[in-house]
């Protein structure tokens, strides 16, 4: 039987691939310091896992041959069952979160207090419970949480790559145990409860999964990261008869609503604030370069308009032996399809071309075409900033303006 869901590898591929494009992405956009934010993240992570760790080990109880001998021996025969050499540490705790078995599976076994009081009457289907958790050791689903925490917020992705982390681990508790019963009770006893699961019709439940087609169900399955309980047992079944699990289809309007909805649980709803937190940071630190950007794009079209008021202005120049008055008079009017420039004026007397700017930051600012003449006489302009950092302007432009030209004593 293979134990790996046949999804699971080509959607961690896919996470991991948009993962890295995002951190890539953001730190070309910050020039390296959304780098800063994964280290965070990443001691983050180690601080939450420590802080969990010393909360286990002060509340829980420590499952060996002394406490809990019976779980022990079943912890040692699934690892066994399921080639994992180094036994982890085990636990039994009385309330388990989402987000301590995430952050913990990576180390730990951690086994809620009410399900193992549920399956006392049928102590194989502990197995199926063991090995489930057993399956997100040996995969290391949290090894790359640091790294996949951008990608594993987008929709459908992250939580498709959950739920067949899911299914990957049904199928270790399925072959921890040893019958399809006992994994079925298993998962029965997560469905109805403590004493009630005895009753409950396996078949009859496992046909529910056809009801998942509708609108709302396959929508809430969309953006979750848990597949739901129905279609897990009707998988279960599947797999142990070796027939192909064909689950109801899920409607085609709930793929494009769960296409706008992010996923927000990631490692719980703390994880994800925390992947919000993460982008809306590295967004804050790219928005100024970005504005930059926009900034430095609109004055390079600026240049170009000024290239262009400067060379009518030479033609007059050689036509007339002066400088125009306007730029209108040196047949010159400015047409800006990207509406870069708000403004271009001529100094008639030194013949010093101004450029403004359209954006608000540079309003009142302008870029200065200054004449000079070369050695053949001939005139050659000057590009230069009068209040605008350099830094915005292109290379051509970023020196001083002159303190004469060459028309002023024409």
């Amino acid at each position: 039987m293979e134990l790996v869901y046949k999804h699971e590898c080509t959607l961690l591929r896919a996470l991991l691939a948009a993962s890295l494009l995002i951190w890539c992405g953001l730190a070309l956009a910050t020039l390296g310091a959304a780098l800063i934010y994964l280290v965070l993240i990443f001691a983050l992570t180690v601080f939450v896992q420590s802080a969990l760790a010393a909360y286990l080990k002060g509340t829980g109880v420590q499952i060996s041959y002394r406490q809990f001998p019976d779980l022990k021996a079943r912890i040692d025969v699934c690892c066994h069952r399921l080639g994992l050499d180094c036994i982890p540490e085990a636990y039994v705790l009385r309330r388990r979160s989402v987000l301590t078995a995430m952050l913990l599976g990576r180390r730990y076994i951690v086994l809620q207090s009410s399900v193992l009081d549920a399956l006392e009457d049928r102590p194989d289907a502990i197995n199926f419970y063991i090995g489930h958790e057993i399956g997100h050791i040996t995969r290391r689903h949290q090894r790359w949480l640091p790294l996949l925490l951008p990608a594993a917020v987008l929709p459908l992705l992250g939580a498709a790559y959950a739920r067949a982390c899911a299914y990957t681990c049904d199928r270790h508790g399925l072959h921890a145990c040893d019958d399809l019963r006992s994994a079925q009770s298993g998962l029965a006893a997560l469905a109805a409860g403590g004493r009630r699961w005895r009753q409950l019709n396996l078949g009859d439940y496992a046909a529910q999964a056809r009801q998942a087609s509708g609108f709302w169900m396959s929508f809430h399955e969309l953006v979750s990261g848990q597949p739901w309980l129905v279609k897990r047992m009707a998988a279960l079944r599947a797999l142990a008869t070796g027939a192909e699990a064909a689950p109801a289809a899920r409607h085609r309007l709930a793929w494009l609503a769960a296409l706008l909805v992010p996923r927000l649980g990631v490692a719980g709803a703390a994880g994800g604030l925390l992947a919000l937190a993460l982008l809306a940071g590295a967004a804050a630190l790219a928005w100024p370069r970005l504005d930059e950007y926009s900034v430095r794009s609109q004055l390079l079209r600026a240049v170009r308009v000024g290239q262009d008021a400067t060379a009518a202005v030479d033609r007059y120049y050689y036509a007339n032996g002066r400088t125009p008055l306007t730029l209108r008079e040196a047949g010159f009017a400015l047409a800006d399809p990207g509406l870069a420039v708000v403004d271009v004026r001529i100094d008639g007397e030194s013949g010093v071309v101004r450029i403004y700017p359209a954006d608000f930051s540079l309003r009142g600012k302008a870029i200065a075409f200054t004449p000079a003449l070369a050695e053949n006489k001939r005139v050659a302009w000057r590009c230069a900033g009068e209040d605008i950092p350099a830094r915005l302007l292109p290379p051509g432009c970023q020196g001083k303006p002159p303190a004469s030209t060459a028309f002023d004593h024409q």
